[in-house]
């Protein structure tokens, strides 16, 4: 906490990071249905009223207790990434890559919570805590692979030959990105995103329980499709 804050800013700050604990052990412990106002207060040893000083609604504390979710899978992406500082991008991107389906794997829990749930509207606003999260975890993928078009421009698709729905799609996504990838880069990108994600979905929610027991080689040949896309050697 930064120096200079007073006795009672560093009291509140303590009891939020017990509330945001306290509704990360529910969630493991009972999933979200658990993560109730009146469930964590107890847990905390305050009344559900008392808890209203806090957040002003359980869409609220969702919101904040995502954010951290966020942060914590970001600083795990861009730790992997930073490790291997001066490496080809290639290399950063898929360890950020493998980082992040370490963090959901150790975090199934907190995981479905991000990415299986619905986005409250509230949490749509740009200045929404978990909205500049999310914004900080989509940065580190959408920054290598900038980089790489930067220095490495991929195979891309003839503009002219995708539907023309999706080409205006793909202009306004990329322009509010600020033009780092032009619209057909954007494109692959996004495939390669959707790709990436609805493997460490259907990995974390269990759903390729029925086929596999061991993940590791499955989501090392979606690098290597993944690599193929993006021409990572």
């Amino acid at each position: 906490m930064a120096a200079g804050t007073s006795r009672r800013e560093r009291l509140r700050q303590a009891a939020l990071e017990e509330i945001h604990a306290a509704a990360r052990a529910l969630l493991v412990e009972g999933g979200p249905g658990a993560v109730t106002i009146n469930a964590v207060a107890r847990r905390v040893g305050m009344s559900g009223p008392a808890l209203y000083h806090y957040y002003a609604s359980h869409e609220e504390l969702v919101g904040a207790v995502t954010a951290d979710f966020f942060r914590e899978l970001a600083t795990a992406m861009e730790q992997a990434r930073d490790a291997l500082a001066g490496a080809p991008v290639g290399d950063r991107l898929l360890a950020a890559c493998r980082a992040m389906r370490g963090w959901a794997t150790a975090h199934p829990a907190e995981f479905g919570w991000v990415f299986a749930s619905p986005i409250a509207p509230a949490d749509q606003r740009p200045d929404s805590p978990r909205h500049r999260a999310g914004q900080r975890f989509e940065q580190v993928l959408l920054d290598l692979t900038a980089e790489l078009w930067r220095t490495r421009p991929f195979p891309v698709p003839d503009p002219a030959e995708l539907a023309p729905s999706l080409r205006g799609q793909l202009a306004d996504y990329s322009e509010s990105i600020g033009g780092v990838l032009p619209p057909e880069a954007a494109h692959v990108f996004l495939s390669c995103w959707v790709r990436l994600y609805g493997l460490l979905c259907m990995e974390v929610l269990h759903q390729l329980d029925f086929a596999y027991t061991d993940l590791d080689p499955v989501f090392e040949e979606c690098l290597r499709e993944i690599s193929g896309r993006l021409g990572i050697g």
